[in-house]
């Protein structure tokens, strides 16, 4: 009994020196800071690594230094170099070109031509012009209304993909964002499942002692050994995710795979809870889906517009320049034979029955209606989704001042038996349990005020101002 009384002695004195040097009041700061090194705190229980091993690591390439970002930084690299913007303005620029070849019908056009052919009886090509040596032809449209509501619809559905391309940037800012703001809970939480982990081994090792001296039960060591053995797993699941969200930021920043990311602590900026209940308003305005559909129904207005004033005569400009030759026996059909010919003017076309026309205006009448619809639809589901996330950040909100609630209240139950500790009152063990259930609490907070951010980063995007907010 003596030697157990000393070895009691022993952590005692251990523990006392352990929790004085944590001894103070501890203060709610606005973060928990996390442990720089991600070594292996998790994994002290294990064996050292073979010496092998650490020759082989020791011949490993040095990583690049790391980089330290801001959450502007990043999402303004992010948007340098992400390769979906690059495809949306690629897409961007395919629609304009798409759009002029319909509108170049009402410019000038200028074409020249030439062939030789046998000809038997009166001379003629397939299209029933005079065959020549060299011919120069122009047409230009200057009044055909479906052809140029047809070239409006094109040319507003160009300018439409400006608020596509809007819309590309939006998710790229909102990705980066979200994983920013996630790498950086992750390793908050790594660091304080390393101090957790100490706290489980300390109470694992007092365990032990005490059912080796028969003060405890075997099925308290299993306890011991099973909240390590969490811990350990929650680690291992934090560093993977912790890989998954670093290989993904450094894709979309444009860095190398051995680029070191540090992230600042950065949280949303300031403006991003101060926009209340006008969202709403913003969200008519700046919704890039509503825009998309907004212009979906100008455009369609443009090509029924064309397509009813099928009904009007047609104007066009035409001119024809051809160089004759005599081995076409034009002279044995024609009583006089020129070599030069020149022929320009108008050539109208009056419709009087056109069952195209009819078809054309119906389809574009149903087109419009579509559009009408989709957009009406879409305007009510923005309303109801703006509602309906602003309800979500709201209860978020009061999640996370829960969750702050609760870990002021670990906190305090912590310097409760720091003190009955100094004064011999409770026992190591005690001290640690708390220790852990403080560090449970810090990251049920990081948690929820995780959530509230991406509630907030969702309610942004859906109401258009996500990229405004970093203006």
């Amino acid at each position: 009994m003596r030697d157990g009384t000393l070895n009691r002695g022993i952590w005692l004195m251990a523990g006392l020196l352990a929790v004085c040097g944590h001894c103070g009041a501890q203060e709610l700061p606005e973060r928990p800071v996390a442990t720089a090194d991600a070594a292996s705190a998790a994994m002290s229980f294990q064996n050292a690594a073979p010496s092998n091993a650490q020759e082989s690591a020791a011949m490993a390439p040095v990583p690049d230094a790391a980089i330290t970002l801001t959450l502007k930084r990043a999402i303004e690299m992010a948007l340098a170099n992400s390769k979906d913007i690059q495809l949306a303005k690629i897409q961007t620029s395919l629609a304009d070109r798409s759009a002029q070849i319909t509108k170049a019908e009402f410019l000038p056009n200028l074409y020249a031509g030439s062939g030789a052919g046998y000809t038997y009886g009166i001379p003629e090509t397939p299209g029933g012009r005079a065959p020549s040596l060299f011919n120069v032809t122009y047409t230009q449209e200057i009044f055909n209304e479906p052809l140029r509501g047809q070239s409006k619809e094109q040319q507003e559905q160009a300018r439409s993909q400006r608020f596509a391309l809007a819309e590309v940037r939006n998710r790229v800012i909102s990705r980066t964002a979200m994983a920013y703001l996630e790498l950086e809970k992750v390793r908050h939480s790594l660091g304080l499942l390393r101090a957790e982990l100490e706290s489980a081994e300390k109470i694992l090792q007092v365990t032990q002692e005490r059912e080796e001296e028969g003060f405890e039960l075997p099925v308290e060591v299993t306890k011991s050994q099973l909240t390590r053995a969490q811990i350990v797993q929650k680690t291992l699941q934090l560093e993977g995710r912790e890989d998954e969200l670093q290989v993904f930021l450094k894709s979309q920043l444009g860095l190398s795979d051995e680029q070191q990311i540090e992230v600042s602590g950065d949280d949303l900026p300031g403006e991003a809870e101060q926009q209340g209940a006008d969202l709403v308003a913003l969200a008519m305005q700046n919704n890039t889906g509503l825009q998309l559909a907004a212009a979906d129904v100008r455009a369609r207005e443009f090509r029924l517009v064309g397509e009813k004033r099928g009904y009007l005569p047609t104007l066009q400009l035409v001119g024809v320049y051809s160089y004759l030759a005599k081995f076409n026996n034009y002279t044995e059909f024609f009583k006089t034979f020129q070599a030069n010919n020149l022929n320009a003017g108008v050539q109208i076309q009056v419709p009087l029955f056109s069952a195209k026309t009819k078809a054309a205006v119906g389809l574009a009448s149903v087109n419009l209606e579509a559009a009408k619809a989709t957009f009406a639809n879409r305007k009510t589901q923005v309303t109801a989704d703006v509602r309906q996330k602003s309800r979500v950040v709201r209860e978020k909100d009061a999640a996370k001042e829960v969750a702050r609630l609760q870990l002021q209240l670990a906190q305090q139950d912590v310097e409760v038996l720091q003190s009955q500790f100094g004064e011999g009152r409770v026992n190591l063990r005690e001290v640690e349990r708390a220790r852990v259930t403080e560090n449970d609490r810090w990251m049920e907070y990081l948690d929820a005020n995780f959530a509230r951010q991406q509630a907030e980063l969702d309610l942004l995007q859906t109401a258009g101002q996500l990229d405004k907010v970093w203006q």
